[in-house]
């Protein structure tokens, strides 16, 4: 089988991230890691805190903290959350980390060498007040693009064009909110990205045929307005030093790497974190899965607002390192979740935040929604309205119900072991094969990373069993033949076998639950071919099985309002 490397856009580490932040990275790359496990291929799935740049920085002072001792506390709170939405990071590494650090400079050595790095004196916003040049976040004002007056120094959220903070208009110090700003000179490194644009352009000529359209619109649109020479450090006391072997003035001047050079190398780190972790008597070889590892299909799963960086910006990097390190395969990029048609926004607190929907509502109510309503093609909506319908119509009715009340009447008909009955007929040979259709619907869409098709296949395949249930009607069939009842509830029972085993990328949760309520010896099924569909025969009769609590609690009208009144509706509300 196949090396597949994923990896997810790394969550700021300035605060708990809302649920667009979940929906556009790491739960589809959790969902997919898990899905080609059980397909029986080797996967690491790689993520970290991205803790470096001017908002740790500012978060840090507003919490009265180090920004060390800040990032590592905001670390341990977000993997709290993660682990609480059973995301199954194979390692959860930090930016901040030492081989992080030892390999972004080394990165930055070699661009160097290969005459990709040049130090130039530039003009830079310096504020008086606060005494000291302001990287680009500590610089806001009105984005000269889109008119959006919360622009960032670096980026602006709405349009999410690039910027440099003279761009700004009216700038103002993110840290004393002065006015008084002043530009004067100061040197730093750039990277020389347009000496690299023709090898960038051929490398995504080469690799992303195959891409959403989002992700190589996004890139290809910066390669169309032509890459520009982007400045690489920072006047921070927070971030990758710049190696005082290589630029000795620099580095005493205290400059750091720009977060965006050294954030995407975080991912080689964090794999170098989790060799290095290994434990005693356990190897960990994380350089085959990015030096020379033609053997590896690496996919990364960001929102549209990192595409850029990861399209073009660390392709550039690595191509001017000039060394065989691995290069993303497929960019699975997301639009925005949105919040009522708003932006959901650490900044500004809008929307619903991943640590409180875990305290309404266990892990799989939102790992299933989120990923049925994934923004895929393009924006979708959160509403609360949407998520109660989708919850009681999908979890509670289609699924949960099937599983309580096929185990529950067969317990009260025929006691706690699995029926026998006769052997199986038409009817089951019919949903054998429609079972068979829709796994392999199922199936296509999970390989070409299609959540929201899969969601719908997977949705159609509990909705199969119902509609077996409905016709074959055990509670009127026991009436007048008991062996003809005893087949359908064992066929139904097979069903949430199937179901469990299917449904653990979407669920894992839930999926375990049904998966425990048979006592089976040696159950170590990972997947379901299309002939165990057809013949549905995995839980034989005289199994012992238990019926587990409700999977799904339905949502009510006083639950709806409750959330209604603690989150708001529209985000003007």
């Amino acid at each position: 089988m196949a090396r597949h490397l994923v990896t997810s856009a790394l969550p700021y580490i300035n605060g708990i991230k809302h649920l667009g932040n979940m929906v556009g990275s790491m739960l589809p790359a959790d969902v997919y890691s898990r899905y080609l496990r059980q397909r029986g291929h080797d996967v690491l799935y790689i993520c970290a805190t991205d803790e470096h740049g001017t908002p740790a920085e500012l978060a840090a002072k507003e919490a009265g903290l180090s920004v060390a001792e800040f990032c590592a506390q905001a670390h341990d709170a977000q993997k709290a959350v993660y682990d609480g939405f059973e995301l199954a990071f194979d390692y959860f590494g930090r930016s901040s980390s030492q081989q992080t650090r030892e390999i972004t400079q080394h990165f930055a050595r070699k661009l160097n060498e290969n005459g990709f790095i040049e130090e130039r004196a530039i003009r830079q916003v310096y504020s008086p007040v606060d005494g000291r040049f302001l990287p680009d976040r500590y610089v806001e004002g009105t984005c000269p693009h889109c008119d959006y007056d919360k622009a960032r120094g670096d980026q602006c959220e709405n349009c999410t064009r690039v910027l440099d903070p003279t761009d700004l208009i009216d700038p103002r110090s993110a840290i004393s909110g002065s006015t008084e700003l002043e530009v004067r000179e100061t040197k730093h490194l750039f990277l020389l990205q347009s000496k690299l644009q023709h090898e960038v352009e051929a490398w995504i000529d080469s690799v992303s045929e195959k891409w959403p359209h989002l992700s190589s619109s996004i890139a290809r649109k910066w390669l169309t307005e032509g890459l520009h020479d982007r400045a690489i450090t920072r006047d921070l006391d927070w971030g990758v030093p710049v190696p005082a072997d290589t630029w000795p003035e620099l580095a005493a001047e205290g400059k750091v790497f720009y977060v965006w050079f050294d954030a995407p190398i975080a991912y080689i780190g964090a794999t170098k974190e989790w060799a290095d972790a290994a434990r005693d008597g356990e190897t960990r070889d994380w350089k085959s899965w990015w030096y020379e590892a033609d053997d590896v299909r690496y996919t990364e799963f960001m929102a549209k607002d990192n595409v850029p960086f990861h399209t073009v910006m660390f392709p550039a990097t690595e191509l001017g390192v000039r060394e065989p390190w691995k290069m993303v395969d497929f960019v699975k990029g997301f639009n925005w979740l949105t919040y009522y048609g708003g932006k959901f926004s650490t900044s500004q607190k809008r929307g619903v935040f991943t640590d409180a929907a875990l305290e309404i509502l266990p892990a799989d109510y939102w790992r299933y929604f989120l990923i049925a309503n994934a923004p895929e093609s393009d924006d979708s909506s959160f509403t609360w309205e949407h998520f109660t319908a989708t919850v009681n119509k999908d979890l509670a009715d289609t699924l949960g119900n099937f599983v309580n009340r096929v185990l529950s009447f067969s317990r009260k008909r025929f006691g706690d072991e699995v029926p026998a009955g006769r052997a199986a007929g038409g009817a089951e040979a019919k949903l054998g094969e429609e079972i068979a259709r829709l796994l392999a619907e199922y199936e296509e869409h999970m390989e070409a990373l299609q959540f929201r098709k899969a969601a719908a296949a997977l949705r159609a395949l509990w909705s199969a069993g119902n509609s077996y249930l409905e016709e074959k009607a055990p509670w009127l069939e026991i009436k007048t033949d008991a062996d003809g009842a005893a087949l359908t509830l064992r066929t139904a029972m097979n069903l949430i076998h199937l179901y469990a085993v299917v449904s653990e990328p979407f669920i894992p949760a839930t999926a375990g639950a049904m998966r425990g309520a048979f006592a089976l010896e040696n159950d170590t099924a990972t997947w379901v071919t299309a002939e165990q569909a057809k013949a549905l025969d995995a839980v034989t009769a005289g199994t012992a099985f238990t019926v587990p609590p409700v999977l799904f609690a339905k949502i009510t009208e006083e639950d709806l309002e409750s959330y209604r009144e603690r989150f708001g509706g529209a985000p003007d509300a």
